[in-house]
Protein backbone atom coordinates (compact mmCIF):
# COMPACT_ATOMS: atom_id res chain seq x y z
CA UNK A 1 0.00 0.00 0.00
CA UNK A 2 1.43 3.37 -1.06
CA UNK A 3 2.03 6.22 1.36
CA UNK A 4 -0.46 8.47 -0.46
CA UNK A 5 -3.18 5.82 -0.22
CA UNK A 6 -2.51 5.35 3.48
CA UNK A 7 -2.75 9.09 4.14
CA UNK A 8 -5.99 9.33 2.16
CA UNK A 9 -7.56 6.43 4.05
CA UNK A 10 -6.31 7.81 7.36
CA UNK A 11 -8.03 11.14 6.66
CA UNK A 12 -11.27 9.39 5.67
CA UNK A 13 -11.36 7.24 8.80
CA UNK A 14 -10.51 10.21 11.01
CA UNK A 15 -13.27 12.34 9.49
CA UNK A 16 -15.80 9.56 10.03
CA UNK A 17 -15.10 9.31 13.76
CA UNK A 18 -17.18 11.08 16.37
CA UNK A 19 -17.64 11.11 20.12
CA UNK A 20 -20.64 10.06 22.15
CA UNK A 21 -20.49 10.75 25.87
CA UNK A 22 -16.70 10.97 25.60
CA UNK A 23 -16.34 7.66 23.74
CA UNK A 24 -14.74 7.57 20.29
CA UNK A 25 -17.05 5.81 17.83
CA UNK A 26 -17.94 5.27 14.19
CA UNK A 27 -21.26 4.79 12.41
CA UNK A 28 -21.62 1.29 10.97
CA UNK A 29 -23.30 2.78 7.90
CA UNK A 30 -20.31 5.03 7.27
CA UNK A 31 -17.82 2.27 8.05
CA UNK A 32 -19.60 0.09 5.51
CA UNK A 33 -18.63 2.52 2.76
CA UNK A 34 -15.12 3.03 4.09
CA UNK A 35 -14.52 -0.72 3.99
CA UNK A 36 -15.86 -1.07 0.45
CA UNK A 37 -19.12 -2.91 1.13
CA UNK A 38 -21.85 -1.88 -1.29
CA UNK A 39 -24.73 -3.66 0.47
CA UNK A 40 -25.75 -3.27 4.09
CA UNK A 41 -26.98 -6.87 4.14
CA UNK A 42 -23.47 -8.16 3.42
CA UNK A 43 -21.82 -5.81 5.88
CA UNK A 44 -24.28 -6.70 8.65
CA UNK A 45 -23.08 -10.31 8.40
CA UNK A 46 -19.54 -9.13 9.13
CA UNK A 47 -20.87 -7.16 12.10
CA UNK A 48 -22.56 -10.32 13.40
CA UNK A 49 -19.26 -12.21 13.22
CA UNK A 50 -17.56 -9.35 15.05
CA UNK A 51 -20.20 -9.52 17.78
CA UNK A 52 -19.45 -13.23 18.22
CA UNK A 53 -15.77 -12.38 18.59
CA UNK A 54 -16.69 -9.73 21.13
CA UNK A 55 -18.61 -12.26 23.24
CA UNK A 56 -15.76 -14.78 22.97
CA UNK A 57 -13.38 -12.11 24.27
CA UNK A 58 -15.58 -11.61 27.34
CA UNK A 59 -16.85 -8.17 26.32
CA UNK A 60 -20.45 -6.97 26.31
CA UNK A 61 -21.97 -6.34 22.89
CA UNK A 62 -23.98 -3.45 24.30
CA UNK A 63 -20.74 -1.68 25.29
CA UNK A 64 -19.32 -1.77 21.78
CA UNK A 65 -22.22 -2.24 19.33
CA UNK A 66 -25.17 -0.12 20.54
CA UNK A 67 -28.02 -0.07 18.02
CA UNK A 68 -29.39 3.33 16.97
CA UNK A 69 -31.65 4.74 14.30
CA UNK A 70 -30.84 7.66 12.03
CA UNK A 71 -32.60 9.78 9.45
CA UNK A 72 -31.22 9.79 5.89
CA UNK A 73 -32.26 11.68 2.78
CA UNK A 74 -33.81 9.61 0.00
CA UNK A 75 -34.29 12.37 -2.56
CA UNK A 76 -36.58 15.34 -3.12
CA UNK A 77 -35.89 16.47 0.46
CA UNK A 78 -37.64 13.35 1.74
CA UNK A 79 -36.13 11.42 4.62
CA UNK A 80 -36.55 8.01 6.15
CA UNK A 81 -35.38 6.34 9.31
CA UNK A 82 -32.90 3.47 9.00
CA UNK A 83 -31.12 1.13 11.38
CA UNK A 84 -27.55 1.89 12.33
CA UNK A 85 -25.02 0.76 14.91
CA UNK A 86 -22.49 2.84 16.76
CA UNK A 87 -19.12 1.14 16.91
CA UNK A 88 -16.31 1.68 19.38
CA UNK A 89 -12.70 1.43 18.14
CA UNK A 90 -12.66 -2.09 19.56
CA UNK A 91 -15.82 -3.01 17.62
CA UNK A 92 -14.34 -1.57 14.43
CA UNK A 93 -11.18 -3.58 15.03
CA UNK A 94 -13.20 -6.79 15.35
CA UNK A 95 -15.13 -5.98 12.18
CA UNK A 96 -11.88 -5.40 10.28
CA UNK A 97 -10.47 -8.67 11.62
CA UNK A 98 -13.52 -10.49 10.24
CA UNK A 99 -13.22 -8.83 6.82
CA UNK A 100 -11.25 -9.82 3.74
CA UNK A 101 -7.69 -8.56 4.30
CA UNK A 102 -6.99 -8.80 0.57
CA UNK A 103 -9.02 -5.61 0.24
CA UNK A 104 -6.82 -2.57 0.86
CA UNK A 105 -9.49 -0.84 2.94
CA UNK A 106 -9.75 -3.87 5.24
CA UNK A 107 -5.98 -4.24 5.57
CA UNK A 108 -5.74 -0.55 6.43
CA UNK A 109 -8.58 -0.78 8.96
CA UNK A 110 -7.01 -3.79 10.70
CA UNK A 111 -3.97 -1.66 11.42
CA UNK A 112 -5.71 1.69 11.95
CA UNK A 113 -7.99 0.36 14.68
CA UNK A 114 -5.24 -1.73 16.32
CA UNK A 115 -3.27 1.30 17.49
CA UNK A 116 -4.39 3.96 19.93
CA UNK A 117 -3.03 6.94 18.04
CA UNK A 118 -4.11 9.88 15.92
CA UNK A 119 -0.81 10.01 14.03
CA UNK A 120 -0.83 8.89 10.41
CA UNK A 121 2.87 8.03 10.37
CA UNK A 122 2.48 5.49 13.18
CA UNK A 123 -0.38 3.79 11.35
CA UNK A 124 1.68 3.85 8.16
CA UNK A 125 4.66 2.20 9.88
CA UNK A 126 2.42 -0.49 11.31
CA UNK A 127 1.02 -1.20 7.84
CA UNK A 128 4.56 -1.48 6.46
CA UNK A 129 5.42 -3.94 9.25
CA UNK A 130 2.18 -5.83 8.64
CA UNK A 131 2.90 -6.15 4.91
CA UNK A 132 6.44 -7.37 5.62
CA UNK A 133 5.17 -10.05 8.00
CA UNK A 134 2.62 -11.14 5.41
CA UNK A 135 5.30 -11.28 2.72
CA UNK A 136 7.52 -13.40 4.97
CA UNK A 137 4.68 -15.82 5.68
CA UNK A 138 3.96 -16.05 1.95
CA UNK A 139 7.61 -16.88 1.21
CA UNK A 140 7.53 -19.65 3.81
CA UNK A 141 4.40 -21.07 2.19
CA UNK A 142 5.91 -20.85 -1.32
CA UNK A 143 9.18 -22.51 -0.30
CA UNK A 144 7.29 -25.27 1.51
CA UNK A 145 5.23 -25.93 -1.62
CA UNK A 146 8.37 -25.87 -3.78
CA UNK A 147 10.23 -28.20 -1.43
CA UNK A 148 7.36 -30.72 -1.61
CA UNK A 149 7.29 -30.58 -5.41
CA UNK A 150 11.06 -31.04 -5.65
CA UNK A 151 11.08 -33.95 -3.21
CA UNK A 152 8.88 -35.84 -5.68
CA UNK A 153 11.51 -35.12 -8.37
CA UNK A 154 14.52 -36.52 -6.60
CA UNK A 155 15.59 -33.49 -4.53
CA UNK A 156 16.23 -34.07 -0.81
CA UNK A 157 16.48 -31.48 1.98
CA UNK A 158 20.23 -31.01 1.56
CA UNK A 159 19.86 -30.55 -2.19
CA UNK A 160 17.04 -28.06 -1.68
CA UNK A 161 19.21 -25.99 0.69
CA UNK A 162 21.95 -25.90 -1.97
CA UNK A 163 19.47 -24.92 -4.71
CA UNK A 164 18.06 -22.17 -2.53
CA UNK A 165 21.54 -20.88 -1.70
CA UNK A 166 22.47 -20.75 -5.38
CA UNK A 167 19.25 -18.85 -5.99
CA UNK A 168 20.39 -16.31 -3.38
CA UNK A 169 23.74 -16.13 -5.18
CA UNK A 170 21.96 -15.24 -8.42
CA UNK A 171 19.67 -12.69 -6.75
CA UNK A 172 22.14 -11.02 -4.37
CA UNK A 173 25.49 -12.02 -5.95
CA UNK A 174 26.16 -13.66 -2.56
CA UNK A 175 25.28 -17.17 -1.47
CA UNK A 176 23.19 -17.59 1.67
CA UNK A 177 26.16 -17.94 4.05
CA UNK A 178 27.92 -14.89 2.59
CA UNK A 179 24.70 -12.88 2.70
CA UNK A 180 24.24 -13.73 6.37
CA UNK A 181 27.75 -12.56 7.18
CA UNK A 182 27.25 -9.33 5.25
CA UNK A 183 23.97 -8.58 7.07
CA UNK A 184 25.18 -9.80 10.49
CA UNK A 185 22.68 -12.66 10.72
CA UNK A 186 23.42 -15.66 12.92
CA UNK A 187 23.84 -19.05 11.22
CA UNK A 188 20.76 -20.53 12.88
CA UNK A 189 18.33 -17.92 11.53
CA UNK A 190 16.81 -17.78 8.01
CA UNK A 191 18.20 -14.87 6.00
CA UNK A 192 14.67 -13.90 4.94
CA UNK A 193 13.85 -12.99 8.56
CA UNK A 194 16.09 -9.94 8.18
CA UNK A 195 15.42 -8.91 4.60
CA UNK A 196 13.37 -5.84 3.65
CA UNK A 197 9.95 -6.46 2.12
CA UNK A 198 11.06 -5.95 -1.49
CA UNK A 199 13.80 -8.60 -1.12
CA UNK A 200 11.40 -11.05 0.51
CA UNK A 201 8.94 -10.59 -2.34
CA UNK A 202 11.76 -10.97 -4.87
CA UNK A 203 12.74 -14.33 -3.37
CA UNK A 204 9.09 -15.35 -3.31
CA UNK A 205 8.56 -14.46 -6.98
CA UNK A 206 11.64 -16.42 -8.05
CA UNK A 207 10.54 -19.43 -5.99
CA UNK A 208 7.02 -19.25 -7.47
CA UNK A 209 8.51 -19.15 -10.98
CA UNK A 210 10.63 -22.19 -10.22
CA UNK A 211 7.64 -24.04 -8.81
CA UNK A 212 5.60 -23.36 -11.95
CA UNK A 213 8.37 -24.14 -14.43
CA UNK A 214 9.48 -27.33 -12.70
CA UNK A 215 6.02 -28.71 -13.33
CA UNK A 216 5.46 -27.13 -16.74
CA UNK A 217 8.82 -28.32 -18.07
CA UNK A 218 8.63 -31.57 -16.08
CA UNK A 219 12.13 -31.10 -14.69
CA UNK A 220 13.67 -34.04 -12.86
CA UNK A 221 16.77 -34.24 -10.66
CA UNK A 222 18.93 -31.68 -8.93
CA UNK A 223 20.91 -30.11 -11.77
CA UNK A 224 18.06 -29.08 -14.14
CA UNK A 225 16.06 -27.68 -11.22
CA UNK A 226 19.11 -25.85 -9.85
CA UNK A 227 19.68 -24.20 -13.24
CA UNK A 228 16.00 -23.24 -13.43
CA UNK A 229 16.06 -21.64 -9.99
CA UNK A 230 19.26 -19.73 -10.77
CA UNK A 231 17.76 -18.44 -14.02
CA UNK A 232 14.60 -17.28 -12.27
CA UNK A 233 16.50 -15.43 -9.55
CA UNK A 234 18.71 -13.84 -12.20
CA UNK A 235 15.60 -12.68 -14.07
CA UNK A 236 14.14 -11.16 -10.91
CA UNK A 237 17.46 -9.45 -10.17
CA UNK A 238 17.49 -7.88 -13.65
CA UNK A 239 13.99 -6.54 -13.06
CA UNK A 240 15.04 -4.98 -9.76
CA UNK A 241 18.16 -3.42 -11.26
CA UNK A 242 16.09 -1.85 -14.03
CA UNK A 243 14.08 -0.09 -11.33
CA UNK A 244 17.22 1.10 -9.56
CA UNK A 245 17.08 -1.48 -6.76
CA UNK A 246 20.32 -3.31 -5.97
CA UNK A 247 19.19 -6.04 -3.54
CA UNK A 248 22.57 -6.73 -1.89
CA UNK A 249 22.97 -3.03 -1.12
CA UNK A 250 19.70 -2.74 0.80
CA UNK A 251 20.20 -2.53 4.58
CA UNK A 252 18.91 -5.36 6.76
CA UNK A 253 15.48 -4.97 8.29
CA UNK A 254 14.45 -5.57 11.89
CA UNK A 255 14.19 -9.17 13.05
CA UNK A 256 10.82 -10.38 11.75
CA UNK A 257 10.16 -12.17 15.04
CA UNK A 258 10.40 -8.89 16.94
CA UNK A 259 8.13 -7.21 14.41
CA UNK A 260 5.56 -9.99 14.81
CA UNK A 261 5.68 -9.62 18.60
CA UNK A 262 5.13 -5.87 18.28
CA UNK A 263 2.10 -6.35 16.03
CA UNK A 264 0.63 -8.93 18.38
CA UNK A 265 1.24 -6.62 21.33
CA UNK A 266 -0.77 -3.88 19.60
CA UNK A 267 -3.60 -6.34 19.04
CA UNK A 268 -3.56 -7.49 22.66
CA UNK A 269 -3.72 -3.88 23.81
CA UNK A 270 -6.79 -3.10 21.73
CA UNK A 271 -8.45 -6.22 23.07
CA UNK A 272 -7.99 -4.85 26.60
CA UNK A 273 -9.84 -1.62 25.86
CA UNK A 274 -12.62 -0.80 28.30
CA UNK A 275 -14.75 2.19 27.48
CA UNK A 276 -15.08 4.49 30.44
Amino acid sequence: MKSEEIKTLFAQFEQASSELEGVECWSARELQNLLGYSKWENFSKVIDKAKESCINAGEKISDHFPDVRKMVEIGSSAKKEIEDTLLTRYACYLIAQNGDSRKEQIAFAQNYFAVQTRRAEIVEQRILDYERVKARAKLTETEKKLSGALYERGVNDKDFAIIRSKGDQALFLLNTAMLKRKLGISDNRPVADFLPTVSIKAKDLAAEMTSVNVQTKNLQGVKPIEIEHIDNNSAVRKMLLKRGIVPEQLPPADDIKKVERKLKSDEKNVLKIKNK
